[in-house]
């Protein structure tokens, strides 16, 4: 039997009320279409053997994590015991994407070279910030330092997947 492939999509941060609400942060691409009402995520404990399949009954963001009631849970002694726990959904689980509007999947990212217009090399992508106003790409330059890189369209001018290279319009204060 093939072992099942997962996409990680949320750590639980602990719990928020009595009524098994939890706070969950947030690692996913589309955190609207991953916590909507009816969408099961599976969670994953060392408690437990086989991930737990939880349905969402209600999310909305609060600061900068998600409180997301399940179904599953009426009381918070039902959700206290998986604090820590990780949230996944099966890889073959993908949103679908808009590739002309500039929506791409974090782990298609992550790991990609960054060169500016200039074909000076600046780092390699390690980490995806969510922001309010705009995705930051943290940024791994090569003497250990990191760069804060927004994604906005003055700065990035292209990705490309295949070849795992970006390449930025470098802008004053990027350093």
């Amino acid at each position: 039997m093939k072992e099942v492939e997962f996409l990680k999509v949320g750590r639980f941060l602990g719990t928020h009320g009595i009524r098994g609400e939890v706070k969950l942060l947030s690692e996913t691409d589309f955190p609207e279409d991953r916590f909507a009402p009816g969408q099961v995520l599976l969670l994953q404990h060392a408690t437990l053997t086989t991930p737990l399949p939880l349905t969402v009954e209600k999310s909305r963001l609060h600061k900068n994590a998600y409180l997301v009631k399940f179904q599953e849970w009426d009381n918070i002694n039902q959700a206290e015991p998986f604090k820590g726990g990780t949230f996944v959904v099966p890889v073959t689980d993908v949103v679908s994407l808009d590739m002309e509007a500039g929506e791409y999947y974090f782990k298609d990212i992550i790991h990609c070279e960054v060169f500016t217009t200039e074909g000076r090399r600046v780092g390699k992508v390690k980490e995806i910030l969510t922001l309010p106003a705009n995705d930051v790409w943290v940024v791994a330059t090569a003497d250990g330092k990191e760069i804060l890189l927004p994604y906005i369209d003055d700065i990035v001018n292209e990705i490309d997947v295949a070849s795992k290279q970006i390449t930025i319009e470098w802008m004053e204060g990027l350093e």
